[in-house]
């Protein structure tokens, strides 16, 4: 039988191929990149925060809010963006964040006044709401033809997602010891023009925009809602978890939350189809990396507190510290999207969650004298290699067999789940262990050492904290092994959404 293609057409569709190849794992590195600025800005002003107070001379009280204003802005907004980016394109939303949060950036390094970051801080979360659920749904898009591309794909950006927290610990201390914590906020200057430029020449978005009306009632009601919730609980360490402003938001916001959910089954285009969430295995998905967003805050937080407050690290050392956990994050990720095509996440997110607990056990053995080696390593490896798992195999689930118009509100569920997990966990983790360094020290007050007492009172609060958080993770453990369904997950983006 004669072939119709010539040799000279073979080889140029051939080529063609590989350069499509090229062009999306290019892709691919820019929507990773923009999603390590959105994570990182998440705890690389941490580090800044004591040299900006200083600077500015705002607060201890005000303080918090240069970290909650940002996580506000990102967890109420988050359905808002990813519904947007459905309706008006993605790659147009990716760049509009962006260049956004750059400005945004720029403004809060620049900042002479607390008001003048607190603003830019909340302006950086708007603007990552928009870009988050962007870039995720792209990868989505971008790879929803082939399997295996598909899982190696969300293994690296969930390594990235799962990493970009220490990361940002860590170049927060280089940049603040070496140059100023202005720094801090103008990496992302840098960072964004690549990601800007990568954008505009390798992201391409996968057929038209739906034309259809924005959700304003949904939208209203379920930003209202998440910012009740994370602003009341933002206020449970200061004022208390029965105090007005912190049930009375916290409760508004829940009861929000509810007619929000009433809204989306009566509108004819819902800012978030009932359907994509209560899918079994998108479902579970978005409850693991709630939960792992929860407990993994807890490392984040107190280990750095624990290194740099009882073994004296500088901010430098603390960040170096977490880089074995990275490695093994990023290990743990992509191992998830080499095996996730072949079993599904069924063995996988349980398995993480339980080495994600072991770790967390493991830390609840570390002391006033105790060596980094010793005592927080080994801890770090299990936790970073679990929580790869989690990230590489949830992220990929999330997204799996909804159509491409909803790609990217699905997409948005990943991230708001994520931010609403942290701020529980800062909230919750934070009470319980001023609860129990207090209670510890009332215990032990007729301590003669004053110091030694307040110092394993501190201690004492980490480990219950820890200890918390190895629960956490075994519940997420048990309830992804009973809602996730057996066998690889259903079709890309681009398939219909199945009644399942």
């Amino acid at each position: 039988m004669r072939s119709d293609a010539s040799p000279g057409q073979s080889s140029r569709d051939a080529t063609g191929s590989g350069s499509r190849a090229a062009n999306r794992w290019a892709a691919l590195a820019v929507l990773s990149l923009a999603q390590l600025m959105i994570v990182l800005d998440s705890t690389i002003v941490n580090i800044a925060l004591p040299a900006a107070q200083h600077d500015l001379g705002f607060s201890n009280g005000s303080r918090q809010w240069v970290v909650t204003g940002y996580a506000l802005a990102l967890g109420s907004l988050l359905l808002a963006g990813g519904r947007l980016s459905d309706l008006f394109g993605r790659r147009r939303l990716f760049l509009i964040g962006v260049g956004g949060f750059a400005l945004a950036s720029a403004a809060g390094g620049a900042a002479m006044s607390f008001p003048v970051l607190l603003v830019a801080r909340i302006a950086q979360g708007a603007f990552a709401a928009m870009l988050a659920p962007a870039a995720l749904s792209l990868v989505s898009v971008t790879f929803a033809d082939n399997a295996e591309d598909r899982g190696r794909a969300f293994g690296i950006f969930g390594a990235v997602a799962g990493a970009g927290g220490a990361v940002g610990l860590l170049l927060g201390g280089i940049l603040t010891q070496s140059l100023s914590w202005r720094w801090c906020l103008y990496v992302n200057l840098i960072i964004a023009a690549v990601a800007f430029a990568g954008a505009l020449a390798w992201l391409r978005d996968s057929g038209r925009p739906e034309r259809v009306r924005l959700d304003i009632a949904g939208t209203v009601t379920v930003v209202l809602g998440l910012v009740g919730v994370v602003y009341g609980l933002g206020n449970s360490e200061p004022e208390g978890w029965t105090a007005v402003w912190t049930l009375g938001p916290v409760t508004a916001g829940a009861v929000l939350v509810v007619v929000f959910a009433v809204i989306e089954r009566r509108v004819r285009h819902p800012l978030l189809p009932l359907a994509v969430i209560l899918d079994r295995d998108r479902g579970a998905a978005y409850l693991s990396i709630g939960i792992s967003g929860t407990g993994s805050f807890a490392v984040f937080l107190f280990l750095t507190y624990y290194l740099e407050d009882t073994l004296k690290f500088t901010p430098v050392q603390t960040g170096v510290a977490f880089l074995p956990m990275v490695g093994l994050l990023v290990a743990g990720a992509i191992t998830a999207g080499a095996v996730l095509p072949r079993t599904g996440p069924r063995p996988l997110v349980p398995a993480g969650c339980l080495l994600a607990a072991a770790g967390m056990a493991l830390l609840t053995g570390i002391g006033a004298a105790s060596g980094y080696a010793a005592s927080v390593l080994p801890a770090l490896l299990v936790m970073g290699f679990g929580s790869g798992l989690v990230f590489g195999s949830a992220q990929n689930a999330a997204t799996s067999g909804v159509s491409s118009s909803e790609a990217g509100v699905a997409s948005a569920m990943v991230n708001t789940t994520q931010q609403v997990g942290g701020s529980i966990g800062t909230a919750v983790f934070s009470s319980l262990a001023a609860t129990a360094a207090a209670g510890y020290l009332q215990a032990h007050a007729a301590t003669a050492a004053r110091a030694a007492a307040i110092a394993d009172a501190t201690i004492a609060g980490y480990r219950l904290v820890f200890w918390i958080a190895a629960a956490v993770f075994l519940g997420g453990a048990a309830l992804a092994a009973a809602l996730f369904r057996s066998g690889p997950l259903p079709g890309g983006a681009d398939a219909a959404p199945a009644a399942r």
